[in-house]
């Protein structure tokens, strides 16, 4: 309809469900019969390079509708203008076609990427037809990308064009969108995804295994949510290393207790060792000081007292962790795990903490 509205933003901790979310709203969009592009932000690729493929894909189907031909091809050359100043590691991508001078190839990214959006904007509103743009893991976008983003969302709502950005990222996001552009906060939501609350939580532990005729005793169930803190991933892990462990079509407290191990042995040798083993040995001391603190929120000041150094020494190692995700700041000087359970899994690890006076 071209109707404008603010585009969310999924933001919460590893393990939550945004990309399982991510998931849904495609099919959804899908089902509205919405031309729709999934791509994951990386530390190692850039946004040209994922987004190109994607649109260059809805563009070329856009171009086989009657009413959208010429949009859609004058898309494709604005495309090729773009990937004129643009460097993109996807092969060799060639449309085959002379690109449209003048549009998108001045080289300043929040230039051209808005040129670009609005091209396909327009190609779709031809079409009689939206475009969903679902954008995982955020947070690796630099800060030009997510300003080129911005503004690319901002120009489209502009010009009441149908296209509509999904994103999902970690909490680290926030203070991204806000140093990227002044007006972000106008032009998107930032749903918080957390644990799921106890009666949720329920349903998703008992309502799985009620449908294959498998029943929890409530004490197991009160169980599971006290030790998985009702975190989503954790929920799944736990119920399987329970069904696995339970030996008749009743999950008992003892089964929950004996699946705790498991489940912690599984977690730590894949969910929590994958993070662990990205990270430099300043950067794990970091994590450690970090978990000696406990869980929640702290003071980069107090990390950096327990290290025995300066906050401004550990600053760099602090900003290389947040640019992992292994990290986040809630709000200035703040510093929390971006991975539920994590301060435990850092004294599992490294069980001695090496204070200032080893140092």
């Amino acid at each position: 309809m071209g109707r404008s509205t603010q585009s969310p933003i999924l933001v919460g901790l590893r393990g939550v469900g945004k990309t399982v979310l991510l998931v849904k709203i495609r099919e959804l969009a899908n089902a509205e019969k919405f031309r729709t592009a999934s791509i994951e932000a990386s530390e190692t690729k850039s946004l040209a390079d994922l987004l190109v493929p994607e649109l260059r894909r809805i563009l070329l189907n856009l171009s086989t509708v009657h009413a959208a031909r010429e949009q859609a091809r004058r898309a494709l050359r604005v495309l090729k203008s773009f990937l004129s100043v643009v460097k993109v590691s996807f092969g060799d991508l060639e449309l085959g076609i002379e690109p449209e001078l003048g549009v998108a190839d001045t080289g300043q990214l929040d230039i051209d990427l808005p040129d670009l959006m609005m091209a396909v904007g327009e190609a779709a509103k031809a079409a009689d037809t939206a475009v969903a743009i679902l954008i995982d893991e955020l947070q690796y976008l630099s800060q030009s990308e997510f300003s080129a983003l911005i503004a690319s969302v901002h120009k489209i709502n502009q010009y009441k064009l149908p296209v509509v950005l999904v994103g999902a990222g970690l909490p680290q996001i926030l203070s991204l969108s806000g140093e990227a552009k002044s007006y972000s906060e106008r032009l998107f939501t930032y749903p918080i995804v957390g644990p799921l609350p106890p009666d949720d939580a329920r349903r998703a532990i008992k309502g799985p295994a009620e449908e294959e005729e498998v029943f929890y005793e409530e004490n197991a169930v009160e169980e599971m949510i006290r030790v998985t803190e009702g975190y989503p991933y954790f929920i799944q892990q736990w119920g399987h290393e329970a069904w696995n462990l339970a030996e008749e079509p009743i999950i008992r407290l003892v089964d929950v207790q004996a699946a705790t191990s498991a489940a912690i042995k599984k977690l730590d040798e894949s969910f929590f060792r994958h993070r662990f083993d990205r990270c430099t040995p300043s950067e794990k001391r970091y994590l450690r000081a970090l978990a000696e603190l406990g869980p929640g929120h702290h003071k980069s000041g107090s990390i950096a007292e327990r290290l025995g150094l300066k906050t401004t020494s550990v600053g760099p190692t602090r900003s290389k962790l947040i640019i992992k995700g292994m990290i986040y700041s809630h709000q200035h000087g703040d510093t929390a795990f971006t991975v539920p359970l994590f301060d435990a899994y850092m004294r599992r690890v490294m069980p001695v903490f090496v204070g200032p006076k080893s140092t």
